[in-house]
């Protein structure tokens, strides 16, 4: 494998989003939308493809089927410049489809097959030998893969450590009912870890940020970045507590949320990648996200850093 910046574990599946979606869809008979469409989506490959559009040499580590969905992951991949020596395509696997329910606001609610490439990819699917030659291993989001336990993840981090790699790692609401006993041990390995406020508080049962974050770090997190949604996000360590504020617009522009969180992660692991402080990597994420929800689908409104540097330029952190 070339030199890389870094590498992403994870899912690459298709996003199928309908926008806008009202409440009582379900009680027409035909409901129009302006576009229909497969978009690109599932962590490790928003991730891959972002932190490339902002000027990186990234992996992707993941597995596909081999079937018309799995096709198109593999050929977007190839075109956005992601190494996919080992985006692995299986013949026995269906590709992951999501369907996104998106309403007028940008939130949305995902439908998924849970016979599909998500919840079947498992450690044989990562190829462990190959987790070398890159400065940081971001595992995308834990519990997204249910077979990627912990034993899985201590694998995983363990070649990263004995590789010198800074380990990242994102996560989703536990699939099957993990708790963070379940996890525990492979979040020890955790250089940044990246939960929303909400699978925070879940995964804790605390309410307060700081309570929330010290409890990361007592299981062995350096750093914690927990997402809280339109305000930004909360930083902290041993030295430094922080929120950051998000960008704010004059006017919003904001279609959809779907991969806000992968794309602030992506942003920050830019940042991390050129060796800044942890907090410019945080308002670099935050800008990274705010551009991100101005297209429809995780990966369409991010195009290149020149964005986002716009994204800091002109528009001011809301407090």
């Amino acid at each position: 494998m070339e030199k890389l910046d870094v590498i992403c574990v994870g899912t690459a599946i298709i996003d199928i989003p309908l926008y806008p979606i009202d409440t009582d869809i379900l009680e027409q008979v035909s409901y129009p939308l302006d576009d229909i469409s497969m978009k690109i989506g599932g962590d490790a490959i928003n991730e891959a493809t972002i932190i490339t559009r902002l000027g990186n040499k990234v992996a992707l580590m993941s597995a596909v089927g081999d079937d018309s969905a799995g096709h198109f992951i593999y050929d977007f991949a190839k075109k956005n410049n992601v190494n996919i020596e080992h985006l692995k395509v299986r013949n026995d696997l269906t590709t992951s489809i999501n369907i996104g329910l998106v309403k007028k606001d940008g939130e949305r609610t995902f439908l998924n097959n849970r016979n599909g490439s998500l919840w079947k990819m498992d450690i044989s699917d990562i190829d462990l030998n190959s987790i070398r030659n890159a400065k940081i291993l971001s595992l995308a989001s834990i519990f997204n893969n249910p077979l990627l336990d912990n034993t899985a993840l201590i694998k995983i981090f363990k070649q990263a450590k004995k590789a010198d790699m800074i380990i990242c790692a994102d996560m989703v609401k536990s699939r099957l009912g993990e708790g963070l006993t379940d996890i525990k041990e492979a979040l020890g390995y955790v250089d940044y870890f990246f939960p929303n406020y909400d699978e925070a508080k879940e995964l804790t049962n605390k309410t307060e940020l700081t309570d929330i974050a010290n409890t990361f770090l007592d299981l062995g997190v350096k750093n914690i970045v927990i997402k809280t949604g339109k305000k930004g996000c909360f930083i902290k360590n041993r030295q430094i507590e922080k929120s950051i504020p998000a960008f704010t617009k004059n006017k919003s522009t904001n279609i959809d949320t779907t991969g806000a969180g992968d794309n602030f992660v992506s942003g920050f692991i830019s940042e991390l990648v050129r060796n800044q402080p942890f907090e410019a990597c945080a308002r670099f994420g935050n800008a990274v996200a705010a551009v991100s929800v101005e297209g429809l689908g995780a990966t369409a409104a991010v195009k290149n850093r020149q964005q986002v540097e716009d994204m800091i330029k002109n528009y001011t952190e809301k407090d």
